[in-house]
């Protein structure tokens, strides 16, 4: 082959492999799809948010219908506040109830919306009174070992009492 057609060759697989590397940057960041739908806002107040981010997705029966727009801590309870910004084609009732979640064992943490039966749907700029926290795997490994260190040694099955 000549040297400009190798030269070519060579520009193309650069091109696209530079077009890859900023589609899977787009991706794990969260921004691929910064399209602007038509939302609205809603917030929550959790007493501890584990490793939630901005832009975490918001889903509902595993459908994503939103994602986290803003954290915040309240000054006055010390509750964290999350700001979740939903599809318009997607309605919530009053009693829907927001947990934090966690995709596998260390996946991506999210925050699930469980409907609930209420004639009554929040709007822009309501609020979701029942939430969830996060489960803190390391918090509840402490507790085990707490747990057990405070019952004490335990004898081996068989032995004398």
């Amino acid at each position: 082959m000549k040297r400009t057609t190798i030269d070519l060759w060579v520009g193309i697989f650069v091109t696209i492999g530079f077009a890859a590397i900023v589609f899977l940057a787009l991706k794990v960041g969260n921004l691929a799809s910064l399209e602007t739908r038509p939302s609205y806002r809603l917030d929550a107040e959790f007493d501890n948010i584990g490793g939630l981010k901005l832009r975490a997705p918001v889903k509902a029966a595993g459908v994503i219908v939103g994602r986290v727009e803003t954290i915040r801590l309240d000054p006055k309870n010390y509750e964290a506040v999350v700001t979740m910004r939903i599809d318009k084609g997607y309605e919530f009732s009053k009693d829907t109830i927001a947990s934090i979640l966690t995709s596998g064992l260390l996946g991506e943490v999210y925050i699930g919306l469980d409907a609930g039966g209420a004639p009554t749907m929040l709007a822009d700029g309501g609020r979701i009174g029942k939430t969830q926290s996060a489960i803190v795997l390391e918090k509840l490994i402490g507790q085990f070992l707490f747990d057990k260190a405070a019952s004490g040694p335990t004898a081996p099955p068989g032995a004398p009492k």
